[in-house]
């Protein structure tokens, strides 16, 4: 074997190597088109079966809406973006009450226009991405009752343990950054305690305590 041959051989080996390693490291679990599909199907079928009961009882809503989200959504990466530099300066302590109580805020305002969804109402849109992606959008569409068409869009981030929702983008509007937007504001105004036990205290009256974009009609 001449030393050219030899020279390509190791050439198309340390190349093949070279690609094996920028390669990205597969991820656990679903991709996100797969997710948002599984997880809209499990909700729906559920709704579809029990209807009047969740209609009746918002507690058996909200824990239908963390047994299907709560595995799937990142909330505490949420909680961090809705606060900004504020979490920084935040007490471990305060930390995770405020995720917990984000968190129950996010079920609140959408665990209600689930009632009016069903397998017909939502089209989960082709997804347009790579697999090396980090970041993806998942974009589906609600039809109400007047026949209008709203963009439902989930936005997730990959993750060690798998890909994760963090927001919900309704008709162009940010569940995070309206969130962040008015909290921001009642931070500065009140404190972070007061903010976190006015969410506490609507959770536990089943109020709304933050923006949301019906979807229903």
């Amino acid at each position: 074997m001449s030393k050219l041959t030899i020279a390509a051989l190791l050439l198309s080996v340390l190349s093949a190597a070279a690609a094996a390693a920028d390669a990205p490291e597969p991820t656990p679990g679903p991709g996100p088109e797969e997710l948002v599909q599984t997880s809209a199907r499990r909700m729906l079928t559920e709704l579809d079966a029990n209807r009047p009961i969740y209609a009746k009882d918002p507690a058996k809503l909200d824990a239908l809406v963390a047994n299907v989200l709560l595995p799937n959504f990142d909330s505490e990466y949420a909680a961090r973006l809705v606060l900004g530099q504020i979490w920084r300066t935040a007490t471990p302590e305060q930390r995770k009450r405020f995720v917990d109580a984000f968190y129950h805020s996010l079920l609140r305002n959408y665990g209600e226009a689930l009632l009016d969804f069903t397998a017909d109402r939502l089209v989960i849109l082709p997804y347009k991405g790579d697999p090396g992606d980090t970041a993806a959008t998942v974009r589906t569409e609600v039809k109400k009752s007047s026949g209008e068409k709203v963009p439902v869009n989930f936005t997730l981030r990959r993750t060690d343990t798998g890909w994760k929702a963090w927001d919900v983008v309704i008709s162009g509007v940010s569940y995070v950054k309206s969130f962040r937007t008015d909290i921001g504001t009642e931070v500065q105004q009140k404190g972070l305690d007061e903010v976190i036990q006015r969410l506490e205290t609507e959770e536990a009256g089943g109020g709304k305590g933050a923006p949301g974009k019906s979807v229903t009609g």
